[in-house]
């Protein structure tokens, strides 16, 4: 029992943080900050009840990208209060980033406790999202950075985005290649062809 707590501490830490960010950073909650701060306490009971994985990625380049891909958004919110930007489509903009969070909720409810920080092998989720795509839960990520953008931007935040995108791509490939050792995965990969987006990638 002890191993298996020891071993979530990280989702601990770091999600507990996000949350305390998420109260400091925003001024007024909307639904999709509603919706986020109720994925995160989910991931708060997930961390305390998870087992630990069969196979786990501690290299300094996962480390690496993964810090990345949990920062640049929080870097985004800090540099526009230095850098004001602008608005180019704010209701546009509040649409995506709703559907952003119901996306990422409901593929944080589908993979339950196999969600983790750290590229891992827990096991397969075929179902929910995962059903139609490999990693709908960075696609939500992806639509909700441009969704945040439309609402204010300026080439700053563009540069952090896209290094927050080069991590989360990194940290798919990186996934792949643990998910790749489960005997389901090659079954699951002729039936859910596309990593991000139906008949793209």
């Amino acid at each position: 029992m002890w191993d298996r707590h020891f071993a979530d501490l990280p989702l601990l830490g770091v999600t507990a943080t996000e949350l305390a960010i998420l109260f400091v950073l925003t001024p007024a909650f909307e639904i999709p900050d509603w919706i986020y701060v109720l994925q995160h306490a989910v991931v708060l009971a997930i961390a305390l009840t998870r087992c630990s994985p069969k196979v786990l990625d501690r290299s300094l380049l996962s480390n690496g990208a993964v810090v990345v891909s949990y920062s640049y958004s929080y870097a985004q919110v800090i540099y526009l209060s230095w850098m004001p930007g602008d608005p180019t489509w704010p209701v546009g903009g509040f649409v995506m980033v709703t559907l952003a969070a119901g996306l990422s909720f409901a593929s944080l409810l589908a993979l339950g406790r196999l969600f983790g920080v750290r590229p891992a092998l827990r096991g397969l989720m075929m179902r929910g999202p995962y059903s139609i795509i490999r990693h709908p839960m960075y696609l939500s990520y992806m639509v909700g950075d441009v969704g945040y953008n439309l609402q204010d931007w300026n080439y700053g935040t563009v540069l952090l985005m896209m290094a927050g995108w080069t991590s989360l791509v990194y940290r798919i490939y990186a996934e792949e290649r643990l998910l790749a050792q489960d005997p389901g995965w090659p079954k699951y990969v002729m039936l859910v062809r596309y990593r991000l987006l139906p008949g793209v990638w």
